[in-house]
């Protein structure tokens, strides 16, 4: 048996020579990475932010494999750079995007020369933790209607903090907010620091506000509060009328969903009514769901995943409460999520993409519908050399990708 310090020194050197050799061959490395999925078509500099890129399908099914071929090349871009932890961007026209930073600056950006101005007005944001300036949205008629809904945590003392909801009318001219009206104010604050939900969502005339938990599992299975819930608002900020607790004893109005942990990323099904969300588990379990109104979607006595460090949570499943469309083991922290739909990577139409966090790449679901239901088939992960920790996604009316990334910049994922 070696020594303790025989087998020290040997791990060092073990070391080394794996450093010296990353070094000096780097076009070995070239050729592994290829393989691995990541083709290197120029060696690329510190300074350069372009890579071309060639994603290697996990599926091994020769139809899904031809289906998705014109896909398989594509260039990334750096079109935006120089930004401080993102959280969201929403897309104005072919070249504008407007970008939060959670430390609570809010910016209108170029897509195509990369100069950000920042928006004056943004109200005091508490910047703790989790906490922050996250999500932004135009109004549905927007230019007409020059409000725009933002979501972001506010101090409510005594150490405790929540999610606020607000609007005010943007003056393009002056890049300013102002005619603030405050909507809604997420109840109780809690002295804890994560869990704010915060994703924005506009469907039908209606407005989606995800709420997470603030890390008390009890507060999501009651009807009394608003945390672990989806909410639902009119234009106005007033709870919907056609909510489907808007008539339950004690319960908040503006529930339209409720057992949520943190639910991050919010989307509509292109040509249908459905809408899909995605859920940070705990350690493992990552969760899309479909969301239906009025449902539980179980946590925390149903999950996937498991205490940190080991140690089992809840049930796998229970009768009355929502398995999810497709989980994460081990988790990615999921963030915003797109389905995608578009010419420019025809191959890919019918999938949906989920940003990663932790995972620090993108994970593209292929669906299928199998015996009448849908359901994931394949999870091909992209960008996973780039340690990218992505937040957000959106899809231009072109059908170019765009990613918004807690490194700080938005990449434009487009065809070679």
């Amino acid at each position: 048996m070696l020594k303790p310090w025989l087998r020290k020194t040997l791990t060092v050197i073990a070391f080394l020579v794996t450093l010296f050799f990353t070094v000096n061959h780097f076009s070995d490395w070239q050729v592994l990475l290829t393989k691995t999925g990541v083709k290197f078509l120029d060696t690329p500099s510190a300074d350069d932010p372009v890579l071309m890129l060639s994603a290697k399908k996990s599926s091994s099914d020769n139809d899904q494999q031809a289906q998705h071929a014109a896909s398989d090349n594509f260039a990334l871009d750096v079109v935006v750079d120089g930004l401080e932890l993102p959280w969201s961007m929403t897309l104005l026209d072919d070249d504008t995007a407007l970008v939060t930073e959670r430390a609570g600056k809010l910016y209108s950006v170029s897509l195509s020369s990369g100069e950000k101005t920042e928006i004056s007005g943004i109200p005091k944001v508490y910047y703790k933790g989790q906490a922050g300036l996250f999500d932004v949205l135009p109004h549905p008629d927007y230019p007409q209607q020059p409000w725009l809904y933002i979501s972001y945590a506010i101090d409510s003392g005594n150490n405790n903090s929540t999610t606020r909801l607000a609007r005010a009318k943007y003056d393009k001219e002056q890049q300013k907010l102002n005619h603030w009206q405050l909507l809604y104010t997420a109840a109780p604050a809690l002295e804890t620091k994560r869990h704010y939900g915060g994703r924005l969502f506009f469907h039908k005339q209606h407005l989606y506000l995800t709420m997470g938990e603030r890390g008390h599992r009890e507060y999501a299975q009651k009807l009394d509060n608003d945390l672990g819930k989806v909410l639902r608002f009119d234009l106005e900020g007033k709870p919907a009328e056609d909510n489907p607790f808007i008539n339950t004893a004690k319960a908040k109005p503006a529930i339209f969903s409720y057992g949520h942990r943190n639910q991050q990323g919010l989307v509509q099904r292109p040509n249908t009514d459905e809408l899909w969300i995605s859920e940070h588990g705990p350690q493992g379990g990552d969760e899309i769901n479909l969301l239906i109104a009025g449902a539980n979607y179980g946590w925390p006595i149903i999950t996937y995943g498991e205490e940190y460090g080991g140690g089992v949570i809840g049930k796998f499943s229970k009768e009355g409460m929502q398995q999810p469309l497709h989980y994460y083991i081990p988790s990615i922290a999921t963030g915003n999520l797109a389905f995608y739909s578009g010419e420019a990577f025809p191959g890919w139409n019918n999938s949906i993409f989920v940003t990663g966090l932790r995972s620090l790449n993108l994970s593209r679901l292929t669906l299928d519908n199998i015996d009448g239901q849908l359901k994931v088939i394949d999870d091909q992960r992209l960008l996973q050399s780039l340690q990218f920790r992505l937040r957000d996604i959106k899809i231009s009316d072109k059908g170019l990708i765009y990613l918004l990334s807690e490194n700080g910049s938005i990449a434009l994922l487009r065809p070679e």
